[in-house]
């Protein structure tokens, strides 16, 4: 017969701070002692509770002790939350990143500029490291949500393009708060054989193909296209006007207003995206937007098999320049981990990866010794000198020039809304105005 012995221990008030589980008891001796002479039963209880307890109480330590290495785990983990347009890297190069220095990357995407302005306005935007227009580098600047950069933290920013970077100064004088990363232009993507066929390449030389209606449309049969990018195209029109590209002046606006109306009646489409497939398929022979679409346009030709040649021009006269930046929000949370990863993208052979991973020119003059000659002689992505020295960046529209255009915009798009008026206008198209009635009056522009 099994007898199980069975020990009530409700009637033992036995405080454990007494007990020292490690084999001696330095307190409570005297108790021990009068509990042992009560019964046999007490005493044997006592003996044998530190060999009961002691293994969940090493269990209870050894968990403590997992929890707290793993809690000086995470603070040590190194990260920086990155903030850009997707494909804007190539992923082996973040990979690569991690790889070399320990630190990884959480690479949140945005796809438009309004939705990064959002998260930098809250002043709490949760990244490392964002990827912003100059434009709207300015406002982050003026708004003070940027860190002002440490370039000994940055030893790769030596090797930084003077020309571009001189760009760049206009929306960051001095270069404090930002670096380039990529940029690109406002050109013409067009189908070869489509345009030679009508008025040849060099019919593309000059911005009167766009701003002059009697030019544009000797192409309009074979479709004309033009990038629906109002603030971009406002400041390509005023420099055609031979006016300040960054000019705030409504009465300059409004002349550049209509200039453009006179595009519509020769424009199949305004385009909302960067697809390019109508002059790869085409649908259109020749399109006004920017110039790291006419990469995609290309490969798309060639992987059709279809014969079609697509090129890329800037006419005489100078261009818009857009440029993409690095800069560290001042409420970043690893500002040693951004200084890290935006000195790995300054690298001339990192930079020169995400080069051809992209189709974009980037800010480091050095990266052009690791480039293939096919992308420095592909003038959508590195223009010639000449080219460059025309550059022009646009400037940064209040509300009052945003409202404006974006009003004036839709009329050039839509041809069925009234013109917006400025304060200088003194004509209100009455009866004894001359020129009331009158439609599609060219307006005077600097002759190029």
């Amino acid at each position: 017969m099994n007898h199980r012995l069975r020990i009530d221990t409700s009637a033992l008030r036995v405080p454990l701070q007494s007990i020292d589980f490690r084999g001696s008891f330095r307190q409570g001796r005297g108790w021990f002692s009068q509990a042992c002479k009560t019964g046999l039963v007490r005493c044997l209880v006592l003996l044998l509770a530190p060999l009961l307890l002691w293994p969940h109480i090493g269990l209870a330590q050894n968990k403590g002790a997992q929890d707290k290495a793993a809690q000086v785990k995470i603070a040590q983990e190194r990260v920086v939350n990155l903030y850009a347009w997707a494909d804007y890297f190539d992923p082996k190069v973040l990979d690569d990143f991690t790889k070399e220095t320990g630190i990884k990357i959480v690479y949140d995407t945005y796809d438009t500029s309004e939705a990064l302005d959002a998260h930098l306005a809250l002043g709490r935007s949760g990244y490392d490291v964002v990827v912003l227009s100059g434009p709207l580098l300015q406002k982050a600047i003026a708004n003070d949500l940027l860190l002002k950069l440490n370039r000994a933290k940055l030893p790769a920013a030596r090797g930084l393009w003077p020309e571009i970077m001189g760009r760049l100064s206009i929306y960051d004088p001095g270069n404090l708060y930002a670096v380039n990363y990529m940029w690109f232009t406002l050109g013409l993507t067009y189908n070869a054989k489509m345009i030679e066929d009508r008025q040849g390449a060099a019919a593309l030389a000059s911005w009167d193909v766009i701003f002059r209606p009697d030019i544009m449309k000797k192409f309009a049969d074979c479709g004309v296209e033009v990038q629906d990018s109002p603030h971009e195209l406002f400041a390509a029109t005023l420099h055609y006007m031979g006016v300040n590209p960054r000019s705030k002046s409504l009465v300059d606006l409004k002349r550049a207003a209509d200039l453009l109306y006179g595009l519509r009646r020769n424009v199949k489409k305004f385009r909302a995206t960067n697809d390019l497939s109508d002059v790869v398929g085409g649908d259109a022979c020749l399109t006004l937007g920017w110039s790291s679409d006419t990469a995609q346009a290309s490969k798309q030709a060639a992987d059709s098999n279809s014969g079609v040649t697509i090129d890329y021009a800037i006419p005489k006269g100078g261009t818009l320049i857009l440029l993409d930046n690095l800069a560290i929000p001042k409420d970043a949370a690893h500002q040693d981990d951004a200084y890290a990863l935006i000195n790995y993208l300054l690298r001339p052979d990192i930079a020169a990866r995400n080069t051809k991973a992209t189709h974009f020119a980037n800010g480091v003059l050095a990266s052009k010794n690791f480039l293939p000659p096919e992308i420095l002689s592909d003038p959508s992505i590195y223009p010639d000198e000449a080219a460059m020295k025309s550059f022009f960046v646009m400037g940064l529209y209040g509300a009052a020039e945003q409202a404006f255009i974006a009003r004036e915009w839709l009329r050039v798009k839509n041809g069925d809304i009234k013109p917006a008026s400025t304060k200088n206008d003194k004509s209100k198209g009455g009866k004894n105005d001359k020129t009331a009635g009158k439609k599609d009056e060219k307006p005077r522009v600097k002759s190029r």
